[in-house]
């Protein structure tokens, strides 16, 4: 290997150490980008990541959701392990659920959920939508729930600008002197 090859390699090494999380051990790739390890560290929340990570394994962890968002800045990301974590399987996992269908389909079924009872020792990837709970695409309780009066209101317009219509086809209609 030329000489500039191993100064390349031993300033990738150097530079993945600067970057790595306190709780994790980094290690440069030969391919370019970062393998992460915090197995096992009992984080509860994703530690801030080096943006050339590649491969990141949060295996074996108390991680029970994921941020939405929180691998966007991670345009290298190909793998990553989050098996064997309490996952709380609600809308707080779609992100998460979304990413690993995108990207790593095949460990769907391997990420379990440890809560709520609907959803535990249930794989991610079996939970519909439903399971997954109410995630923010229905009508909030304030218009959900407005009963009689909504409905009046709403003949109440519409009786307004059918008497509107009405008014405007007569005056048209009416001949001029």
């Amino acid at each position: 290997m030329p000489a500039w090859g191993a100064l390349l390699l031993l300033w990738a090494a150097a530079e993945a150490s600067n970057d790595c999380p306190i709780p994790c051990t980094c290690q440069a790739l030969e391919t370019m980008g970062l393998w992460v390890d915090c197995r096992g560290q009992k984080l509860t929340a994703l530690p801030t990541l080096p943006a050339h990570t590649r491969h990141l394994l949060l295996a074996n962890n108390s991680l029970q959701s994921v941020p939405p968002g929180a691998f966007d800045h991670l345009p290298q990301l190909q793998m990553l392990d989050v098996t064997q974590n309490p996952w709380h399987c609600d809308c707080s996992l779609t992100y998460l659920r979304l990413w690993l269908e995108d990207y790593t389909p095949e460990i769907l079924l391997q990420v379990r959920c440890a809560s709520p009872d609907l959803a535990t020792h249930r794989p991610l990837g079996q939970l519909t939508g439903y399971e997954l709970g109410s995630c923010g695409w229905q009508l909030q309780a304030p218009w959900a729930h407005q009963g009689i009066w909504w409905d009046v209101a709403l003949i109440a317009v519409a009786v307004l600008g059918l008497a509107l219509l009405a008014g405007l086809l007569c005056a048209s209609s009416e001949p001029l002197h």
